[in-house]
């Protein structure tokens, strides 16, 4: 369908039949269909995969990938550019670039140029969606537009917006520099009075809660928040009433803890009583995003012998569950099973928690092992699979034997 003109669609191109095949050939898997089919659980040799039962693709992602290959199917012949990445995951971008897609990216500013963009190319706006003043930008232009924007992030914005719009100021948990956050903020700029300000943690969030306390000067708000707040930002006025919302692939648990933070300062300055014209929040933690933290806490009460965890290096929900694996049990966060030499056994990951990318052999320990397995939203059953052929691959085991473990025969 079609959806504010003939040059914006934001509900698909209505190829989605004609491009499934493709989708399933370049991103399902065998394999982790075979795991799925055993509950989550398979044995193969020495090895046994257990799975999270919430990984992977989620349907913001998805539906935003098949978007962009129907973009491909009915716009052929044309110049198709993309703003950004489509999603946080080289081998997905990888695959549009093969594809004619030409990438967008943002200078050391993370502000784009549209200027090699002419009226009858067409651009697609990833899943994080775009700055207010990117898409305006873009409709000048008059090229067409295809918006896979997820409808979880358009759902944080609907909650800034009605924060600007009501006179609070709206403090986000995200990542200032991040393409979904730096959308978000821009949603609050619809309104004259607009205020937003990004914290990145706890500690940060602390800063704010004392100087709402009367314990942090404003100067220090200002020189720590320069660049993560909105243009001519006063503390003074503006942490008076608040909103919180979140970047829909933070940590789940810490966006309500920093949410109970902020409350309880507010309180404690202007008493409780006034909690209801100073403080707003509303729950806009993404249903994908929690579900796949919640089946890794569960997978963690009975953790196994170590965690892989695949998906971009530059993936905050990816990222967010090494983290939550790493308190458990030795994890290792690859961006693909490239990760895994299969000559040498060596891992190449990234250790949870940091920039870190380290360089390990004899990383599984000798005999029976236990293996996890997850993947953050934008990581494809194709990249999860090809990682569990490689761990049986490095002791000489054929992947077609798990076609032969699911249908009951020995190996």
């Amino acid at each position: 369908m079609k959806a504010n003109g003939d040059n914006y669609f934001r509900r698909g191109l209505g190829l989605k039949a004609e491009v499934k095949p493709l989708l399933a050939e370049a991103y399902g898997s065998e394999i982790v269909k075979a795991i799925k089919a055993s509950d989550y659980r398979l044995t193969v040799g020495r090895f046994t995969f257990r799975m999270a039962r919430s990984l992977g693709f989620c349907y913001g992602v998805d539906r935003a990938v098949e978007y962009a290959y129907e973009t491909c199917a009915k716009f052929a012949g044309r110049r198709i550019f993309l703003v950004g990445e489509i999603i946080h995951n080289p081998h997905v971008n990888q695959q549009l670039s093969d594809r004619g897609v030409r990438f967008l990216l943002p200078g050391e500013d993370g502000e784009f140029d549209f200027s090699p963009v002419r009226a009858d190319d067409v651009v697609i706006i990833p899943a994080f969606g775009v700055q207010i003043a990117d898409l305006d930008k873009l409709r000048e232009i008059g090229c067409v537009l295809v918006d896979t924007t997820c409808g979880s992030v358009l759902h944080v914005w609907k909650r800034v917006e009605s924060y600007a719009r009501d006179g609070f100021t709206a403090v986000i948990h995200g990542k200032h520099f991040h393409e979904e956050t730096r959308a978000t903020s821009s949603q609050v700029l619809k309104y004259p009075e607009g205020r937003y300000l990004v914290v990145r943690d706890m500690e940060e969030t602390d800063i704010v809660c004392g100087f709402i306390r009367g314990e942090v000067d404003s100067s220090v708000i200002q020189a720590k928040f320069m660049e993560r707040a909105s243009e001519g930002f006063d503390p003074e006025t503006d942490l008076a009433r608040i909103g919180v919302a979140n970047q829909t692939t933070m940590l789940a648990s810490e966006s309500l803890a920093i949410a109970g933070r902020l409350r309880e300062a507010i309180a404690e300055r202007y008493g409780a009583e006034e909690l209801p014209d100073r403080f707003r929040s509303f729950d806009t933690i993404c249903s994908a995003t929690q579900d796949r933290q919640d089946a890794i806490k569960d997978m963690m009460r009975n953790p196994p012998d170590a965690m892989v965890v695949v998906g971009g290096f530059n993936s905050s929900n990816t990222n967010h569950l090494a983290t939550l694996c790493a308190e458990s049990t030795r994890t290792f966060h690859i961006e693909s099973a490239r990760g895994i030499d299969v000559e040498s056994g060596v891992i190449t990951f990234k250790r949870a928690g940091t920039q870190e990318i380290d360089v390990v052999d004899e990383w599984l320990p000798d005999g029976p092992v236990e293996i996890g397995l997850t993947a953050g939203a934008s990581t494809p059953d194709s990249l999860i699979g090809e990682t569990a052929e490689n761990i049986l691959k490095m002791d000489g085991v054929d992947p077609g034997v798990i076609a032969a473990v699911t249908a009951g025969e020995p190996v």
